[in-house]
Parts: structure tokens; C-alpha cells; sequence
């Protein structure tokens, strides 16, 4: 496990709603794990999770009273990353802004590099 507060930001409000669908799910305590995985309409996407802990090659980030997790073959591809929410009523919801995807999809779920 590798503290790393270099790979991505988080923000506050986002913060807050991890922290909030934590405790809806019972789960308080629990970290977020950000992870990149092939598939979506242009070629990655990403799949966000609770779980409980770290894993030994997890890097973890400690923002705003919340633990994100990301794997060691995510790490490069998030890298620069915010994870931010919005709360509009179309679209809105936990996001990835990522300065290295070319292009997203429309749905906002995938992207490509």
C-alpha cells in the first residue's frame, strides 16, 4: 500500500456523497476503490466500489475525511484525475474529470485516451 496524494484530487462535495452512500450502504468506515476497466462505448470506463480495506499495491488517496483506493494498473491512466460530483438531475453523480481522456462518450461512462 502506497500513499500517493499525486494521483487524483478529490472534492469536497464529493467527498461528502461517498461519505454519505457509505453510511446509506452501513458501511461508514469503508474506502472507495477507483478502478479503469476495458469496455463502455469508447473503450474504458470507470467502475467505482466500496470495500473494506486496501489492498498491499493499492494507492491511497485521503481527501476530505474519505480513503480512495486505486489499483496499480489504474494509477497511470487516473493520474491527474479529480473525482467530483454533481448533483444535477440528468448526468449528474460521482465523475472522473480526466486530463489524459481524448475523447468521452456522450453518456459520460466511458472514455478513451
Amino acid at each position: 500500500m502506497e500513499s500517493d496524494t499525486a494521483v487524483i484530487e478529490v472534492t469536497e462535495k464529493a467527498a461528502r456523497k461517498v461519505r454519505a452512500l457509505a453510511e446509506r450502504e452501513g458501511r461508514p468506515t469503508a474506502c472507495l476503490r477507483v478502478r479503469v476497466v476495458a469496455g463502455g462505448c469508447s473503450g474504458f470506463t470507470y467502475e467505482l466500489s466500496f470495500v473494506d480495506g486496501p489492498e498491499e499495491a493499492d494507492r491511497v488517496v485521503e481527501r476530505h475525511g474519505v480513503r480512495v483506493l486505486i489499483d496499480p494498473i489504474s494509477a497511470p491512466i487516473v493520474d491527474g484525475s479529480t473525482l467530483e460530483f454533481d448533483d444535477a438531475l440528468l448526468g449528474g453523480g460521482l465523475k472522473m474529470r480526466n486530463p489524459r481522456a481524448t475523447h468521452e462518450c456522450a453518456c459520460g461512462e466511458s472514455f478513451s485516451l
